[in-house]
């Protein structure tokens, strides 16, 4: 029994870790993928329903997930899990119109959440800070590898068997890191914190629906968009909208951070295959670049920290960003996204600790779990579903980077030390 409890936590660990790389398999693939994909369903006008499908179906997932945990259990969870998300793939893999493969990645991402949020949530309930520290450096190294081999790898692999079998590329990278956090994690009993308000967690991803089917009608993108942070706002703990000092604060940078450099990363190779008409080759290259630079940075930045480090780091990433937009040339493009990368690894360790610290907040470890999940999630949602909308319509490229700049810039506001 002794050695069954010692070994949960770094079961876990491993877990967290293992689902991290996945993660960086699948995001690495998508983004290389999506000027392919949208060049061979007629999709470039609708850039957002391509982008933002899985991500709608985690946030979808986010109210279920412990109602369904409750009623099938672990083995019924996982096995419904499995389905929806191999079932989404296949569907995303053999899709003619976007529609049909945004349903798919809608599918693939309701499983990932159903699965991925009690994973994530059990971990910060158990680990403790030195244990939690060391999980982010690993996870931030697990992006190493796909940064180097990932977008060559899909690009060449497209070429030999087409974007729809490289698709399924993640797969069994997925399924190993799910199995291991459910198996870690079978053995803790039921949560007994009240379930969030379906409704009002569910008025998330009715704003980004708005929102990416705004298709320029700029009052229902608006619309979606006051939805969206009126939700948030209701589930994340009281002081976040206010950036409260502490972990309200750090929350909230957070949010302004997954919106400004998840925006940015999913956009940026149809940015530089269509505006700067940089190869696509090329263009994978500068995609890998800032998710090295943050993992190797963020290796050094977890043994030197320091309370400046998040708003320093925030800043070079706003930095970064922008001149990526409009700097106009391959090498300009990937030192400026190198950049951005180095920043996020100075910045993001220090941050997630910080918001997942109760601190004198008085926060529980649940509140925190859900907090830190749902402010990244939903800034990814936001960032992802507004540039797709903006760069559908005919507003352009160029103002969805003006947009993720100036939301990395308030992150590092919100960052600074108090």
């Amino acid at each position: 029994m002794t050695e069954t409890r010692r070994a949960g936590p770094l079961f876990l660990a491993v877990g967290i870790v293992a689902l991290e790389f996945a993660a960086a398999v699948t995001g690495f693939v998508a983004s290389s993928l999506l000027p392919v994909v949208a060049a061979d369903l007629d999709a470039r006008s609708s850039l957002g329903l391509l982008i933002a499908g899985s991500t709608l179906g985690l946030f979808v997932a986010l109210p279920l997930a412990s109602r369904v945990l409750a009623r099938l259990g672990f083995r019924g969870t996982l096995a419904a899990g499995m389905i929806a998300y191999l079932g989404g793939l296949f569907l995303a893999a053999v899709s003619r119109t976007a529609w049909m493969f945004a349903l798919g990645q809608f599918s693939a991402g309701l499983a990932s959440g159903l699965l991925a949020v009690f994973g994530v949530g059990s971990a910060i309930r158990h680990l403790d800070d030195r244990l939690r520290i060391r999980v982010v450096a690993a996870s931030s190294a697990m992006w190493i590898l796909p940064a180097l081999v990932g977008p060559a790898a899909t690009l060449g692999l497209e070429h030999l068997v087409g974007w729809r079998w490289t698709l399924l590329l993640p797969v069994p990278f997925v399924l190993f890191g799910r199995l291991l956090v459910v198996r870690a994690a079978r053995g803790e009993p039921p949560s007994d914190e009240t379930p969030r308000p379906l409704l009002r967690t569910l008025s998330i991803p009715l704003g980004a629906v708005c929102v990416v089917f705004s298709m320029g009608r700029w009052p229902l993108a608006l619309a979606g968009a006051a939805i969206t942070v009126v939700g948030m706002v209701a589930i994340l703990p009281a002081g976040t909208a206010r950036l409260r000092p502490g972990t309200p604060a750090a929350l909230g940078a957070m949010v302004l951070f997954a919106i400004g450099y998840f925006g940015a990363d999913s956009l940026i190779t149809v940015l530089l295959t269509s505006e700067y008409q940089v190869s696509l080759g090329q263009a994978a290259i500068v995609l890998s670049a800032a998710p090295l630079g943050w993992a190797v940075t963020s290796l050094v930045a977890t043994k030197f920290t320091s309370a400046r480090f998040p708003f320093v780091g925030l800043g070079l990433t706003a930095l970064g960003t922008a001149v990526v937009a409009f700097g106009g040339s391959f090498p300009v493009a990937l030192a400026a996204w190198t950049i951005a990368g180095i920043g996020v690894g100075l910045a993001y360790p220090g941050l997630y600790i910080r918001a997942t610290t109760a601190g004198s907040n008085g926060f529980t470890a649940a509140e925190l779990a859900t907090a830190v999940i749902t402010a990244e999630c939903v800034g990814q949602l936001l960032g992802r579903a507004v540039g797709g909308a903006l760069s559908s319509s005919g507003t352009g490229l160029l103002a969805s980077y003006g947009l993720f700049a100036a939301a990395l810039a308030a992150a590092a506001i919100a960052a600074r030390p108090s």
